[in-house]
């Protein structure tokens, strides 16, 4: 039913958001960043994955639906669902966590480190969602794991740790479009949705070329 998969998106969006922000907020460091929010995206992957496929992202469903593996229709339905949780999400983390809190750390906003430049940050968020896409498909859906959802988490964790000081490691629109809602701080924003959407797409079709490239098995009895 469309309505749990809407609600099952935007909860696993929000929590993604919640927890993040709340872990910058904490001084967490590099280390514990990337935990956050790998965890917090492997938890709602198991909890919520047998719902709506444990997307909570709009680069991976539109890489999803670039290569067959979903309808259209359903991820044009399922990002406005990801987006309004993660921006609930991010205004959640700012009533815990109070506007002084935030205020000091940008609101978790993904920013570009200093020196770093434009280009720099595009491809550093393509790069590392289309990691994060090959691993989706590779892992989730062809291999069907059922460790898809702690697999995932962690290439995320892995990610944020490559290129979080680099380009925020953001690699999810809905991720960037809360923290700016939250934060007001708009400064490069179209990075974070050209960054991972393209690079999703490149990383989700690696997936598919590559499966397809896998040897047939050789008939018992052929290399006799």
């Amino acid at each position: 039913m469309l309505i749990k998969k809407l609600i099952a998106e935007a909860i696993g969006t929000f929590a993604l958001l919640f927890a993040g922000m709340l872990a910058i907020a904490n001084d967490a460091t590099l280390l514990g960043v990337a935990f956050a929010h790998g965890l917090a995206i492997a938890v709602m992957a198991m909890a919520l994955g047998t719902v709506s496929g444990g997307q909570f992202n709009p680069a991976v469903s539109i890489g999803l639906s670039l290569t067959g593996h979903q309808k259209w229709t359903e991820t044009f339905a399922l990002i406005p669902a990801q987006l309004v949780g993660g921006i609930l999400g991010a205004f959640a983390a700012v009533a815990v966590a109070g506007q002084d809190a935030m205020n000091k750390v940008g609101y978790g906003a993904a920013a570009l480190g200093s020196g770093v430049s434009v280009g720099g940050g595009l491809l550093a968020e393509a790069i590392t969602s289309a990691f994060l896409l090959m691993v989706i498909v590779k892992v989730a859906i062809h291999q069907k794991s059922v460790l898809g959802g702690l697999i995932v988490g962690l290439t995320i964790v892995v990610d944020i740790l490559a290129v979080g000081p680099i380009s925020g490691a953001a690699m999810n629109p809905a991720r960037a479009l809360g923290a700016a809602v939250a934060g007001g701080d708009w400064a490069n924003q179209w990075i974070y949705w050209v960054g991972p959407v393209l690079g999703g797409a490149v990383g989700a079709f690696i997936a598919n070329y590559t499966e397809d490239m896998r040897p047939s098995p050789v008939p018992m009895g052929a290399a006799d």
